[in-house]
């Protein structure tokens, strides 16, 4: 599951990141609603969670601006006020669920998973698909030709992202980020990943799948779209 939490409150978004990143998941943070936004424009999520009071830009317009372009990602809503009003506010800017601070931690992955579940049917699993090389993101399990592939955590969310985007080309920039955040470490973190990910996939065959720009970042794409 790739999910977009945008919230300024740095302790919370930190304890949101690591127990959605601990079960697997790829998780993007963004600290201000122009952020969050521009990161909602920019990538596919399977939901985001989005604080109602925002610096730059409050949660209702974020998501209000969100549903004007035909973003049909669900929005669950973080907020502390909790009267009757401020709910259908957030429901009336286009919000699917609504959820008041403080909160577990639990109940918002169950709110989280029922809003996917809602929008998929409880038999549907996400998979993504490249070639011969599948991902489904609900088993957390990869294959290429029929192949188990084991990979380990940073591995596995780079190849999610290179996946969503293929086949364009994902600068090393956005990979760091998405991967570490806004610390990255040294430019050697990456290159090693890169190259697990990379023996993993393209082991046992002809066909390379993972490319190489120099300079510029990666791709996963096969020959007809290289």
């Amino acid at each position: 599951m790739h999910l977009l939490i945008v919230e300024d409150n740095p302790d919370l978004l930190e304890n949101l990141s690591d127990f959605f990143e601990a079960r697997g998941h790829v998780v993007d943070l963004a600290y201000n609603g122009l952020a969050g936004l521009r990161f909602a424009r920019e990538n596919r999520y399977d939901v985001i969670v989005l604080d109602l009071m925002l610096p730059g830009m409050d949660g209702l317009e974020v998501c209000a601006r969100l549903r004007s372009e035909e973003c049909d990602t669900p929005i669950l809503m973080l907020t502390a006020r909790d009267t009757l009003g401020d709910k259908l506010k957030g429901f009336d800017c286009g919000a699917d669920d609504y959820l008041v601070k403080p909160f577990a931690l639990t109940e918002l992955e169950a709110r989280i998973t029922a809003l996917l579940r809602r929008g998929r049917g409880q038999a549907a699993r996400v998979r993504l698909t490249v070639e011969d090389l599948s991902f489904d993101l609900d088993r957390l399990r990869v294959e290429r030709a029929g192949r188990r592939i084991e990979l380990g955590p940073i591995p596995m969310r780079i190849l999610e992202l290179l996946m969503r985007r293929s086949p364009a080309v994902v600068r090393r920039e956005e990979l760091e980020r998405a991967v570490w955040g806004n610390d990255p470490p040294d430019s050697d973190a990456l290159r090693a990943h890169m190259h697990a990910l990379r023996s993993a996939v393209d082991r046992e065959t002809s066909v390379p799948l993972v490319h190489t720009l120099r300079g510029i970042g990666y791709q996963l794409a096969g020959p007809d779209d290289c």
